[in-house]
C-alpha cells in the first residue's frame, strides 16, 4: 500500500510531541538517534543504567543492585562525548560556511574597487575585463619581481607603478573568489552531511551498554512507531493502524526540520594556533581582509578548521572552534565601504620608498638635561643611591 504523504510541514514542536508520547525505551532511541539536536534528561540516564545488563551475570549471580554513582558518571560522561563530538562537527561546519560567505564577498568587493580605480587611472573597460579574464592564469610573483626592479631601476614611474600594482590585486582578487566559491561548495555538502549524520548503532550500544541485538529490535520497533505518529499528526485523513505504512520521507522530513534550529554555541579557549593569541588575531584581521599570501593561505584556513597546526597529528579532542568563532566575529566588525576598500588597496598597492627618498631623522629635543626623576632610575640602574655616592653593594 502506498504511505499516506504528510500535507502539512514536519515542525519542530510535533517532532518533540511525537517522541515524548512514546514509551521510555522509544523515547530513547529517538533522543539518542538525534543526540546533536535532542538531549537525553537525567532521569532517561538513570533508566538506562538500570535496564544495560550487567557484564557480572555471567558468573551465574545476578549483583543485587547495579545503580551505583560510578555507573552513573560512567554514563553520563559517554553522552556528554558523543553529544560534543556531534555538535562541535555541526557548528564547525557551519562557521566555515559563514566565514567563506564574508570572504567571498569581501574579495569580490576589492576586485570591483580594484577595476574602478583602474577606470579612474585611464584604463578601459574592454583592458580590464581581459585582465579579469586572464586572473586563473596570472603568475603574480614573478610580475611583482619585475615590477620591484623597474621601479628601483627608475625605468617606471609612481603612477605606472600603481596601475601595475592595482592589476595584479584585482587579479588576485578574483582567484581567491574562484577558490573560496570552490571549498564554500565542499562546506556546505559537508553542512548538509553533517546535519542529515545520526547517531550509529555502535555508539548508541556504547553509551547505552545493551547488545547489537536487543537494540537493532528497539530501534526498528519505535522508529516505526514514530514515523507513523509523525506522519497520522501532518496528514489530513490519518490512516488506521493496520494499514498505514511507515514513510521514509517523514525521517528525511524530520532531519531537515531539526538542522533549522538554532546552533548551539560552544565556547572555545586558545590552543597555541600561530603561537601566541595576539599574533593569531593579527593574522586573522589580515586574513580576514584577503592580506595575506596565496602560498601560505590554504594551510591557515586548514589550521583554522582542524583548530591546531596543519603540520600537527588531529585528534578529536584539540579540534577547538577558537580560530573560527574569532574570523566570524572579526568579519562582522569589518569596515567594507567603498572608501575603506579604496584605502586599503592604494595602501597595499603604492610603491615602496626608495633609499633617497627616505626623510632624514630629525634630531630629538631634550636630550641635553636629565629631570631629577630620569637620574633618580639612572641611579637605580648603576647602584647609586640618592645621595650621589658609589654602592658598596657589588
Amino acid at each position: 500500500m502506498t504511505p499516506t504523504l504528510a500535507s502539512a510541514p514536519l515542525t519542530v514542536d510535533i517532532i518533540e510531541e511525537a517522541i515524548a508520547n512514546l514509551p521510555i525505551q522509544g523515547r530513547l532511541i529517538l533522543r539518542l538517534l538525534l543526540l546533536q539536536y535532542l538531549d537525553v534528561t537525567q532521569d532517561e540516564i538513570l533508566f538506562m543504567v538500570a535496564d544495560r545488563p550487567d557484564p557480572r551475570c555471567v558468573s551465574g549471580k545476578k549483583p543485587v543492585t547495579t545503580m551505583t554513582q560510578e555507573s552513573i558518571k560512567a554514563m553520563v560522561d559517554r553522552r556528554d562525548e558523543y553529544r560534543r563530538r556531534a555538535r562541535l562537527r555541526r557548528e564547525r561546519t557551519w562557521l566555515q560556511c559563514v566565514a567563506l560567505e564574508h570572504l567571498i564577498k569581501t574579495a569580490s568587493a576589492f576586485a570591483a574597487r580594484a577595476s574602478v580605480l583602474l577606470s579612474d587611472r585611464g584604463v578601459s573597460s574592454e583592458t580590464i575585463a581581459a585582465l579579469s579574464a586572464q586572473a586563473r592564469t596570472a603568475v603574480p610573483s614573478t610580475t611583482l619581481r619585475i615590477l620591484e626592479q623597474q621601479w628601483e631601476k627608475d625605468e617606471i614611474g609612481a603612477e605606472e607603478y600603481l596601475k601595475h600594482r592595482l592589476v595584479v590585486e584585482l587579479q588576485t582578487q578574483l582567484r581567491f573568489v574562484e577558490r573560496f566559491r570552490k571549498r564554500l561548495a565542499l562546506a556546505e555538502r559537508e553542512r548538509r552531511t553533517s546535519d542529515s549524520t545520526t547517531l550509529q548503532d555502535h555508539e548508541i550500544g556504547h553509551i547505552w551498554g545493551i547488545p547489537a541485538g536487543t537494540l537493532a529490535a528497539r530501534k526498528v520497533k519505535f522508529l516505526s512507531q514514530y514515523l507513523l505518529a509523525t506522519q497520522a499528526r501532518c496528514s489530513d485523513s490519518p490512516a488506521n493502524g493496520s494499514a498505514a505504512v511507515p514513510s521514509p520521507e517523514m525521517w528525511q522530513a524530520t532531519l531537515r526540520a531539526l538542522s533549522q534550529t538554532q546552533i548551539e554555541r560552544s565556547i572555545a579557549t586558545y590552543d597555541g594556533l600561530e603561537g601566541t593569541e595576539t599574533a593569531l588575531i593579527e593574522k586573522l584581521g589580515a586574513y580576514a581582509l584577503i592580506g595575506i599570501p596565496e602560498s601560505t593561505e590554504t594551510k591557515f584556513w586548514n589550521s583554522l578548521v582542524y583548530g591546531a597546526s596543519s603540520n600537527a597529528v588531529h585528534t578529536e579532542t584539540t579540534r577547538t572552534l577558537f580560530g573560527l568563532q574569532r574570523l566570524v566575529s572579526i568579519q562582522k566588525d569589518l569596515d567594507t565601504s567603498n572608501a575603506a576598500l579604496d584605502e586599503e588597496l592604494l595602501k597595499r598597492s603604492m610603491p615602496t620608498p626608495k633609499a633617497g627618498d627616505l626623510p632624514s631623522p630629525a634630531q630629538e629635543s631634550g636630550q641635553g638635561e636629565l629631570t631629577d626623576f630620569q637620574r633618580h632610575i639612572l641611579h637605580n640602574f648603576i647602584g647609586e643611591d640618592v645621595s650621589g655616592r658609589s654602592s658598596d653593594k657589588w
